[in-house]
């Protein structure tokens, strides 16, 4: 049976934040969670786009909950600010949609030195779940779900070049930093299975969604190049682009189907898993490499100078897909 925004559950006295939420997969999830009733803070680096997106919420759903807040996740200070202002205000937070992202960058570093791929995507939202850890844990019923991508299968994790130093490839980098997101998702559900957390940690993709990821990363690079690949971009959104509407489905349904377990992986079924019916979906080997995973999260911890409190599971345990 094919899973649609109908299947929705009530989101009603639920709080949520989304990264990204100012366009894209993270404007239509916020939006969606804020019709079924969620208060949403929409996460953003640009709070005047935030507004914006928060018009455009409000023009489909009129009494939506929004909440404009500012976050860099290429600045360890601005998660730290964004994480304050929300311990700060001492409300649970019932859900994190680690959804903000940047796609194929020419080399660049973040505030704190990291490369930025790896730094925004993998390491931002890594320390911004540990800095929301105690609103979580006030929640009854808390979820994490971080946005990975098919670009995992480009991926690997090496400890001695992470942060790219000595060799960088735009595409390599970036399917290392949603490989890392995938392994971050299921670590964190290891850990809080051993901690006896009620939390429920899940990754999930979006097969080829149009947005403007494809377009902005590769074109950065300026110049004859930046064009040429900002131009592919566009013309592979049209070609095989599916909507960002569409897009966000795993997301939201890892966010709220009541069904989807804790450490699942979940995308489109079909096509290379760019289309059809949305559900828990394979990985390669390496995101499911949980000793991988267990040494990341701590270099991640280490790296980024936060600390879960969540000591790793005994032995490191398989996942089936």
């Amino acid at each position: 049976m094919s899973w649609s925004l109908d299947d929705i559950p009530a989101q009603d006295g639920r709080r949520a934040v989304v990264t990204g939420a100012n366009g894209g997969l993270g404007l239509q999830t916020a939006k969606e969670l804020a019709r079924r009733g969620a208060s949403v803070v929409l996460a953003v680096r640009d709070t005047a786009r935030g507004a914006k997106a928060v018009d455009v919420i409000r023009r489909e759903v009129s009494d939506a909950r929004l909440e404009v807040a500012p976050l860099d996740l290429a600045d360890l200070s601005s998660v730290r600010a964004f994480a304050a202002a929300q311990e700060a205000a001492g409300e649970p937070l019932d859900l994190l949609i680690n959804n903000a992202g940047v796609m194929a960058t020419p080399p660049r570093t973040t505030a704190d030195g990291f490369e930025l791929q790896l730094g925004t995507n993998h390491l931002g939202h890594f320390a911004l779940t540990a800095l929301l850890l105690d609103r979580l844990r006030g929640a009854p019923a808390p979820r994490v779900v971080t946005v990975s991508s098919q670009a995992h299968r480009l991926g690997t994790i090496d400890f001695d070049d992470l942060n790219w130093q000595h060799s960088y490839s735009p595409w390599r980098a970036y399917g290392r930093a949603k490989l890392a997101n995938l392994l971050f998702a299921r670590e964190l559900q290891a850990r809080a299975d051993a901690a006896g957390l009620p939390l429920r940690s899940l990754a999930a993709h979006p097969g080829y969604s149009s947005t403007g990821l494809q377009i902005t990363g590769p074109g950065m690079s300026g110049g004859v190049v930046g064009r040429l690949n900002a131009l592919g971009g566009r013309a592979l959104n049209l070609l095989v682009g599916t909507s960002d509407a569409y897009g966000a489905l795993p997301t939201l349904r890892a966010a709220t189907d009541p069904e989807m377990p804790g450490g699942g992986f979940v995308g489109p079924g079909r096509i290379a898993q760019t289309r059809g019916a949305v559900g828990l979906v394979s990985s390669t080997a390496a995101g499911r490499d949980m000793d991988v995973a267990r040494r990341l999260f701590d270099v991640s911890e280490e790296l980024t100078g936060v600390d879960f409190g969540l000591p790793a599971a005994a032995a490191a345990a398989g996942v089936a897909r």
